[in-house]
C-alpha cells in the first residue's frame, strides 16, 4: 500500500511517525527545499532568525508527545510583560511562578484588585476543563468574553489587548473566547519556550525520528486525484491513499468549502547596542496609536548562533499600506518614542501573509472526526482545527490513524 503525504510541515511530519508506526513507508513531496512549513528559521549575520515572532507552550499535550524537550534545550521565557504606554514602562507578571514579579505587578496600576482576583478564578476554573471542554464554551469573541467576565477597561487595554493581539495577530481580539480560554489553559499549566536553534528545530526533531519515510523536497503538487498525485513538472505517481496536510483548494478539483482566511504580519528584525528589556521578558506596547505591537530581545535567552551585539524582534499585526523602508521608518520611530530604543541597524523583513488561520470554531470537533474529501484524500493541518503548533501535531496524527483504518494495520 502507497500513502502519499503534501506538505512537511508539522502536521505531514507527524502524520509520517504515526504511519510508520502502524507498519507503512509513506511518501512526502514537499514544495520548499526543507522541513517546517510556517516554522522555519534563517542565520543572518550570525543571528538566529525565525520566521515571526514564535513560541512553543510547553504544556501543550501533543508537543509533550511528540517533542524531545531536553534535547531541544528550550529555552524559558518569564510568565510575564514588560509594558510600554509611552509615558512609562511597567512590568506584570504571575508571582505565583515567579516571586519576583509580585511587587512590581502590584505597583504597575495595570490591574485593581478585582482583576488579579477575576485573573486567579478564570485560572482555577479553566485548569479543572479538559481541552474538548474548552472548546465547547458559548461562543463568542474574546473582546466580549473578557467584558462579560467582569475584567476592568484598564487591564483589557493595558495587557490583554496588546498580549493576545500578538498571538491572535488581530488588534481587536475577534478571536474565538475558546481560543482564548485554551492558551490561557496552557499559560497556566506551563510555560512560553523557543528551542536554542530557533524554531525550526521542532520539525527538525520530528524529521529525525522518519526511518522508513521518503521525503522529495522541491516537489510542488499541481493536483490530487482519487489514484494518483501530479506534480508541478507533469510527473504522476499512483497511490493508495493521499493526505494533503496543506491547504487542499487548488490540489483537488472538487474541494468544496469556503478558501481558508488567515491572519497576517510582519516581523522586523534589528541589531541594537543594548536591551531595554534585560530579561527574557515580551515587550506590550500598549498604545493603541502605535502599529508595533510588541518586542522582544532574542539574545535575552541562549540561541545556538549569534551575532555581535543585541538582536531585537519587532511584530506588527494591524493592517497598513506601507512601503518596506517607510515601515522600516514608522516602526523605528515608535521604538524610539514609545519603547526608548535608539541607534538600530535594520536586519530583515519578514511579511507573513499566511501566519495564523482564521478558524470558525463554532463548529470545532475534536473527537477525531475523519477529515476527508473523495474516497481516499485525507486532510490535515491547524486551520482544520485552531491554530496553533498543537492542533498541528494533532490534525496530522488524526490523520493518519484514519487512513489506517481505512488501509488496514500493517504490523
Amino acid at each position: 500500500m502507497r500513502i502519499a503525504i503534501v506538505g512537511a510541515g508539522l502536521s505531514g511530519l507527524t502524520a509520517a511517525i504515526a504511519l510508520e508506526k502502524s507498519g507503512y513507508d509513506p511518501v512526502i513531496y514537499e514544495a520548499t527545499s526543507e522541513v517546517g512549513g510556517r516554522v522555519k528559521t534563517d542565520i543572518v549575520e550570525g543571528y538566529q532568525l525565525d520566521h515571526g515572532f514564535q513560541v512553543l507552550l510547553d504544556a501543550y499535550p501533543k508537543a509533550l508527545e511528540y517533542f524531545d524537550y531536553e534535547s531541544l534545550e528550550l529555552q524559558r521565557l518569564l510568565p510575564g510583560a514588560q509594558i510600554f504606554t509611552g509615558k512609562k514602562t511597567v512590568t506584570v507578571g504571575d508571582p505565583t511562578r515567579h516571586f519576583p514579579f509580585l511587587l512590581p505587578t502590584l505597583e504597575a496600576g495595570v490591574a485593581g484588585v478585582r482583576d488579579i482576583y477575576l485573573l486567579w478564578t478564570l485560572h482555577r476554573e479553566l485548569e479543572r476543563m479538559t481541552v474538548e471542554e474548552v472548546f465547547q464554551i458559548p461562543e463568542m469573541t474574546t473582546a466580549e468574553f473578557l467584558s462579560q467576565r467582569g475584567f476592568s477597561e484598564k487591564i483589557r487595554r493595558n495587557f490583554f489587548n496588546p498580549f493576545f493581539s500578538g498571538i491572535f495577530l488581530e488588534p481587536d481580539l475577534n478571536t474565538s473566547c475558546r481560543m482564548f480560554s485554551f492558551v490561557f489553559k496552557m499559560f497556566g499549566k506551563g510555560y512560553a519556550v523557543i528551542p536554542k536553534k530557533g524554531m525550526s528545530a521542532l520539525p527538525t526533531q520530528l524529521l529525525g525520528k522518519l526511518k522508513k519515510t521518503e521525503i522529495h523536497y522541491n516537489s510542488p503538487v499541481k493536483r490530487v486525484e482519487e489514484e494518483k498525485i501530479i506534480l508541478a513538472d507533469g510527473a504522476e505517481f499512483a497511490f493508495d491513499a493521499v493526505l494533503i496536510a496543506t491547504d487542499a483548494r487548488g490540489l483537488v478539483p472538487d474541494e468544496g468549502g469556503n478558501e481558508i482566511q488567515w491572519h497576517g504580519c510582519d516581523t522586523l528584525y534589528f541589531e541594537a547596542e543594548k536591551r531595554s528589556i534585560q530579561k527574557p521578558l515580551i515587550g506590550l506596547v500598549a498604545n493603541p496609536d502605535a502599529l508595533v505591537n510588541n518586542i522582544f530581545f532574542p539574545t535575552s535567552i541562549q540561541t545556538g548562533s549569534s551575532g555581535p551585539k543585541e538582536l531585537l524582534s519587532v511584530t506588527v499585526v494591524k493592517d497598513h499600506d506601507l512601503s518596506e523602508s517607510e515601515l522600516v521608518a514608522r516602526v523605528e520611530e515608535e521604538l524610539k518614542g514609545i519603547c526608548g530604543l535608539g541607534g538600530l541597524r535594520f536586519l530583515k523583513r519578514y511579511h507573513i501573509r499566511k501566519a495564523l488561520p482564521k478558524v470558525n470554531l463554532s463548529g470545532t470537533d475534536l473527537s477525531g472526526v475523519e477529515k476527508k474529501t473523495g474516497n481516499n484524500i485525507f486532510l490535515a493541518g491547524d486551520h482544520l482545527f485552531y491554530g496553533s503548533s498543537n492542533a498541528a501535531l494533532y490534525g496530522g496524527e488524526q490523520a493518519a490513524h484514519a487512513i489506517v483504518r481505512y488501509l488496514g494495520n500493517r504490523p
